[in-house]
């Protein structure tokens, strides 16, 4: 057909602003992710806040419903209607973005991330949603386009299970580092199981047919020392699980002393999950003394520092002191039996 190519001239020509307005995203994108908060000069209203970034993301939403609607039927839209379309849907992201830039590091830096995490996945999400028109053929409604539409819908109704305040953020980022936590514990448990093969699961001897091979068992003076191992890490969660139960029932994000103190909290828990994935991988047949006792050392290191800087803060009354000094003398306990089953093998 003839005519074919010309017709496919307007058609690329009619999504020419969604080029720029891609363009545009991506900038906004970049700034989100590393730009910094403007503190306003009039008294920031957390509700005030909420209420704006709600309404952002709610247009937002249209916005995606609109041009998708747009792209998936003919007749084409306009160069003209498609340009209208494009600054709605620059404007409403902007909207999101300087919305995300009133709130100041003072509410809490760990809020500030839920909600900048949050900002960046509706801006991805449009532009995802762009970058498909763009490469769809003319006239037709793809799958991806329904994926990349749903996508940017989803992103948006997240702003409705937020965290409203830094205690709440706070709450929600330990939670999540308690559940690293205890999935390295059962993976564990799991596979010290008496007379079971770490690795049974990925190898077969009939294939290989050197089962006998001390690298893929524990002996039973590693079975001594990681059960010390063990006792370090069942440590780790009860002192997550107590300091979430102590944070939800005192923290409060009344005040910049009270916000900055859970933040705290938050980054130290932050630095706890991953050393025990670290230790739990150091546990695995061959096992190196020297670097358990490294990993030991870490974790020893984040718990106590988590314990003592809790203690000094606001979530830590005198009826939660009973157990950081409980949890204190467990970890002391701990270090002391693997100190002596490393000692001679360093």
């Amino acid at each position: 057909a003839p005519g074919a190519p010309a017709a496919a001239a307007p058609a690329m020509e009619a999504r020419e602003p969604l080029r720029d307005v891609r363009g545009a995203l991506r900038a906004v994108l970049a700034r989100v992710r590393e730009g910094e908060p403007g503190e306003g000069r009039e008294p920031f209203e957390l509700p005030r806040f909420w209420d704006a970034l709600g309404q952002t993301f709610q247009v937002t939403s249209q916005e995606a419903t609109k041009l998708s609607l747009a792209f998936s039927r003919p007749p084409l839209p306009s160069a003209e209607d498609c340009r209208k379309l494009s600054e709605d849907v620059q404007n409403a992201v902007l909207a999101v973005a300087t919305v995300y830039y009133w709130l100041p590091k003072g509410q809490g830096t760990t809020l500030r991330k839920v909600v900048r995490d949050a900002t960046t996945e509706v801006v991805e999400g449009m532009i995802q949603l762009t970058d498909t028109i763009l490469s769809a053929p003319a006239e037709s409604l793809s799958q991806e386009q329904l994926i990349s539409t749903g996508g940017v819908w989803e992103a948006c109704e997240q702003v409705s299970n937020l965290p409203r305040d830094n205690q709440a953020a706070v709450v929600s980022a330990l939670a999540s580092c308690l559940g690293v936590v205890k999935d390295a514990l059962e993976e564990m448990e799991h596979a010290l199981v008496e007379g079971q093969d770490p690795y049974g699961d990925i190898m077969e001897d009939e294939e290989l047919g050197f089962r006998g091979n001390r690298d893929t068992y524990w002996s039973e003076a590693d079975r001594q020392l990681l059960s010390s191992c063990m006792g370090l890490m069942k440590a780790s969660k009860a002192c997550l699980k107590k300091v979430l139960g102590a944070v939800k029932a005192h923290g409060k994000a009344d005040s910049p002393e009270h916000i900055a103190q859970l933040d705290d909290i938050a980054d130290i828990a932050n630095e706890i999950s991953p050393s025990v994935d670290e230790l739990a991988l150091s546990m695995y047949p061959p096992v190196n003394p020297l670097a358990v006792r490294l990993n030991v050392i870490t974790q020893e290191a984040f718990l106590m520092n988590f314990l003592h800087f809790f203690r000094t803060s606001h979530v830590c009354p005198p009826s939660e002191e009973g157990w950081v000094q409980f949890l204190n003398g467990a970890v002391d306990h701990n270090m002391d039996k693997i100190k002596n089953f490393t000692q001679g093998q360093l």
